[in-house]
């Protein structure tokens, strides 16, 4: 131990003289743990965002096989099972805790670059802002039913032009007024917009909602509710809980995120990992009649071994707090927009501590590996041929 621990230090304190073929290590490694922690980072606050938007206590009622609200249609007639299924919470007013929704998607231009992103438009009644009390009102006020007028998500207001309160927009066909400014605890449901159902559905020349949202009487009250709506001959539904629906919104994109960054990082990994090699491999020759002499006083190869990987290491170490400061510096709490062609969601970037353990995972892994050859070569070497270099 005490050997590795002397060889150790002794290769560290000579870093400085290969400062510059180290720092190619560094920065290989620290592009890899940045771009990874970065995609990672999008694929958690997608997840997050989504999983924020759902509640235990509420369900989704769907058409049967509709892979997204968007893609959904309820006629009137299912709404009403929907009110008087058991297990619905009431309102204050005494009425059934149902909120029928209608889903539409317009372009709007965003704030940088003027560049046109789609935005859900979601048509509810008063009932919704009880069933999802986290709905809370920050600036203006509430649409008045009938008007067209609009209340804007907070993080919708941050990124598409015309989305302050005064602000005029227009699409099909209508001029729209924007009256208020909405948050949700920084849910998916913030980059939507708010419209009175019936006057949407006017707009739209639709007849039929796409979904219903149900606050339930219980958590327990769910088994119950969906029993009894998705076992009617009448009904062609699928009820979910609203957190599972938006949890399975969200796994896809996210998933995709996900496997998008270890891809990417391992590529880059591949590339790091191919200059620390050559690094390694340039400082073991470089020491070829330093690691002899250290041989030939008694030291074993096993200090060796170790001290190069712990040289590599170090290197790694230094590469991945750098990759985690640029991404911390760049990205951390900045908004990210990503969706599909039927909406936008912003996304607001955490570069926690969770994702530095994992870019310092990937960090060690590489310079283990690029490590590891150039060591078992230095220890292989005969102390006879090191000490000939000399000669």
């Amino acid at each position: 131990m005490q050997q590795i621990l002397q060889v150790s230090l002794m290769n560290l304190a000579n870093l400085k003289y290969r400062a510059a073929s180290s720092l190619v290590i560094c920065i290989g490694i620290g592009g890899v743990v940045a771009v990874l922690i970065t995609v990672l980072a999008m694929a958690t606050g997608l997840g997050d965002t989504f999983g924020d938007a759902g509640d235990e206590d509420r369900a989704i009622v769907v058409r049967d096989g509709a892979l997204a609200e968007s893609l959904s249609s309820l006629t009137r007639e299912a709404t009403l099972a929907v009110e008087t299924a058991p297990g619905v919470a009431l309102l204050r007013s005494g009425l059934p805790a149902v909120s029928p929704e209608v889903v539409a998607s317009v372009a709007l231009p965003r704030i940088e670059g003027d560049l046109l992103s789609p935005v859900s438009v979601r048509g509810v009644t008063a009932a919704a802002f009880e069933v999802r009390p986290e709905f809370q009102l920050v600036e203006g006020r509430y649409f008045s039913a009938g008007l067209h007028e609009i209340v804007a998500g907070k993080m919708a207001s941050e990124q598409f032009q015309n989305l302050k309160v005064g602000d005029r927009i227009s699409f099909h066909n209508t001029d729209w007024s924007v009256v208020g400014i909405f948050q949700s605890s920084g849910d998916a449901h913030e980059s939507e917009l708010l419209i009175d159902a019936a006057t949407l559905m006017s707009a739209t020349n639709r007849t039929v909602f796409n979904s219903v949202t149900v606050r339930l009487a219980s958590v327990a009250s769910f088994a119950e509710f969906e029993d009894a709506l998705e076992s009617n001959p009448q009904l062609t539904v699928d009820v979910q809980r609203e957190s599972d629906y938006y949890r399975g919104q969200s796994d896809r994109i996210s998933g995709l995120l996900s496997i998008v960054a270890y891809v990417v990082g391992t590529i880059m990994a591949i590339g790091a990992l191919c200059g620390a090699l050559n690094t390694m491999y340039s400082a073991v020759e470089v020491r070829t009649v330093e690691i002899s002499t250290l041989r030939a006083i008694g030291f074993g190869a096993l200090p060796v071994v170790v001290s190069v990987l712990i040289e590599a290491l170090a290197l790694a170490l230094v590469g991945a707090g750098i990759g985690a400061a640029i991404a911390w510096l760049l990205f951390n709490d900045n908004t990210f927009m990503t969706g599909n062609a039927l909406t936008s969601v912003a996304l607001r970037l955490d570069v926690g501590a969770s994702l530095f353990v994992v870019g310092v995972a990937w960090a060690c892994s590489i310079g283990f590996l690029g490590g590891l050859l150039p060591a078992i070569k230095a220890a292989r070497r005969s102390v006879a041929d090191g000490l000939r270099v000399v000669l």
